[in-house]
């Protein structure tokens, strides 16, 4: 677990000087009548990757929707550099540097992959995206297949497009909802080396995985989620200390 986690940059994790991208406060969230989230606490500084990590159905993607204001209701407080958002529609709280890759992907199929890429407009004002050319810098299995349909991408492929989207748009909060699931070993490693070089590009990153492999070393920080709520909290650095008590929460 190891290369990718020694070329993280330092983020300012001093409460009293970083910067917070996201504060999460007390959180309630619901689906109908279900009610899903039941009292969620988060904070991620500029910079950081924060993981999410719980058992299927513990709240995890909820949450990432929530933000969005995807969701039913919503309460709580929820700002996203330091703007409150717990009352914007989705294409405002988009509009604060946000962006959002759901499980599903969402790829246009009938679509190339250059077109995909040209599609997305740019939702900040201060923040330009990524060009073109940078995400096949990043991404060479995309510039290969650019002129292929969406449906003749595999797995991974899509996978790559759903994130790259949301780079050409400016976001600097990126939602990553298990970008892992499924993928060979091979697209996993591209993904992981991704997350670090966006992170060292100023990037701030929450991600939901159950690929724990994947996301630890990774991480900055690592939120468990239960039954809708947090029930651990902690530092990379104290990742190893934490082991016997992920082991009984997730199964690692």
């Amino acid at each position: 677990m190891n290369t990718v986690a020694e070329q993280k940059p330092i983020v300012d994790n001093d409460p009293k000087t970083a910067k917070k991208a996201l504060e999460i406060r007390n959180l309630q969230a619901w689906y109908g009548e279900s009610y899903i989230l039941q009292d969620i606490n988060i904070t991620v500084n500029q910079g950081e990757v924060v993981t999410l990590l719980g058992r299927n159905g513990s709240g995890r993607t909820t949450t990432l929707r929530a933000i969005m204001g995807l969701t039913g209701a919503r309460k709580g407080s929820i700002r996203i550099g330091g703007v409150e958002s717990i009352n914007l529609p989705t294409y405002k709280i988009a509009h604060l540097g946000v962006g959002y890759c759901p499980e599903e992907r969402a790829i246009f199929s009938s679509l190339s992959t250059e077109e995909n890429l040209l599609l997305p407009p740019s939702i900040s004002k201060t923040e330009k995206g990524m060009s073109v050319k940078e995400i096949y810098d990043m991404f060479p299995n995309l510039a290969e297949r650019k002129a292929s349909p969406g449906t003749r991408l595999s797995g991974g492929e899509q996978q790559m497009l759903a994130v790259a989207r949301i780079l050409r748009t400016g976001a600097k909060l990126l939602l990553l909802d298990e970008i892992s699931e499924g993928l060979a070993p091979v697209i996993v490693q591209a993904l992981a080396r991704m997350i670090v070089t966006l992170k060292a590009k100023g990037y701030t990153i929450v991600m939901v995985e159950q690929n724990f492999r994947f996301a630890a070393p990774l991480a900055d920080r690592f939120y468990v989620v239960e039954h809708g709520k947090i029930v651990e909290t902690f530092a990379a650095s104290e990742l190893d200390s934490k082991m016997p008590v992920l082991s009984e929460l997730l199964g690692v």
